[in-house]
Order: structure tokens, then C-alpha cells, then sequence
């Protein structure tokens, strides 16, 4: 792997990607096929949601290692079953060692997935309420956050969300396509661009 700059490297492929997946090979399989292609499935930005506040004071890396392990603890995140919870349920994830043991990050799991219920029934769908902030910024950029994902934070606080900051929002904002993130001359880019024209929002 070369470094061409501070925003792209060239893979063993040849090819120019994002500087940040470059920390370790399992980014650039996540970077290449999901990272910034947008996503209008419930379950998963509920998922995404999830784990972007489990990675709060942590490294993506390891998420991501323990992906898996969140999926079968969380009933592959249906936010239907995971609202009904109970303490029982809490402490035997405090248990186990497939997940971040976090309570605080746990309860807003279950928390969150019961006010995901409310919104599917104000809204219709979360992809529907989550969408609505689209950032259709045209550079992409090295900010923690946006005007839109401070807005999206703000709202998901005012409707009892938990675990939810601006920073949270923005990384998942550029996770599930909702803006374009990939770095001018990441081969990706282009990909994220046409599939987010081809989108249709929810």
C-alpha cells in the first residue's frame, strides 16, 4: 500500500481509496462495499445507529471486529424484539464477550428501539424520517460533524433517542449514503455518487 496524500492511498489492487482504510484490511472491504452507499432498510439504520453509539470512545476497528457478535446478541437488531427486552436480557449481555459490555450503552439500545417503533408508526418507516436529512454536499470533507447532523441529534434527543450525538450522527450519516464522504479521487466515489442519484428516497 502507498500513501499518496493525507486523503488517498493505492491498495495492492492499484487502486486510489480513502486514507482511513488503510489502518487495517478489513476496512477496505467495508469502505469498498458499504461505507457512503445509500441505504433505505429499517433493520439496518437501526443497526448502524446501534453500533455508531457503541463505537463512542472507540475505535471503529473494533466494532466492526465484533459486528457479528452485536448481530446475534441483538436479535440482528429487529428493533421489534429488541424493545421488549428486560433486565434479565441486560445482564446476560453484560455477559457477553461478542459485544462492548457497556449497561449504559445497552439500556439505550432497547431504549432507542422502542422509540424506533414510534417513529416507524409516525413516519412509516425510519428510512423515511432518518432521509429527510440528506446532505447532498458536493466536496467531500474532513468535519466530525454538520449542520444537519447537529439537527438530526437534536431531534433524536427531543424524541427520547439515547447515545445519539452530533458526532454519532454525522458518522453514520456518511456511513449510510445520506452524504458523500469518499475523498476526491477515491475510486469509490464515483460508485457512491451514481448510486446515490439512482436512490430513491424513502
Amino acid at each position: 500500500m502507498d500513501q499518496i496524500n493525507e486523503n488517498l492511498f493505492i491498495g495492492n489492487d492499484g487502486k486510489a481509496r480513502c486514507n482511513w482504510c488503510s489502518a487495517t484490511e478489513g476496512y477496505i472491504d467495508y469502505h469498498d462495499k458499504e461505507w457512503g452507499f445509500p441505504v433505505s432498510d429499517d433493520r439496518t439504520l437501526f443497526e448502524k445507529l446501534c453500533l455508531e453509539s457503541f463505537q463512542s470512545g472507540l475505535s471503529w476497528r473494533t466494532i466492526l471486529t465484533k459486528r457479528e457478535g452485536f448481530r446475534r446478541a441483538f436479535d440482528n437488531f429487529d428493533f421489534n424484539k429488541v424493545a421488549k427486552y428486560n433486565e434479565s436480557k441486560i445482564n446476560e449481555l453484560l455477559q457477553d464477550e461478542g459485544i462492548v459490555r457497556h449497561r449504559g450503552k445497552i439500556e439505550a439500545v432497547i431504549n432507542n428501539a422502542k422509540q424506533a417503533i414510534l417513529m416507524v408508526d409516525e413516519f412509516g418507516s425510519l428510512a423515511t424520517y432518518l432521509w429527510r436529512y440528506r446532505d447532498d454536499t458536493p466536496e467531500p470533507t474532513t468535519r466530525a460533524t454538520s449542520d444537519l447532523s447537529i439537527a438530526l441529534s437534536k431531534d433524536l434527543k427531543k424524541r427520547g433517542w439515547k447515545f445519539v450525538g452530533p458526532t454519532t450522527a454525522y458518522a453514520f450519516m456518511q456511513a449510510m449514503g445520506l452524504v458523500n464522504d469518499h475523498s476526491e479521487g477515491c475510486y469509490v466515489r464515483k460508485l457512491v455518487e451514481q448510486a446515490r442519484r439512482n436512490f430513491v428516497q424513502p
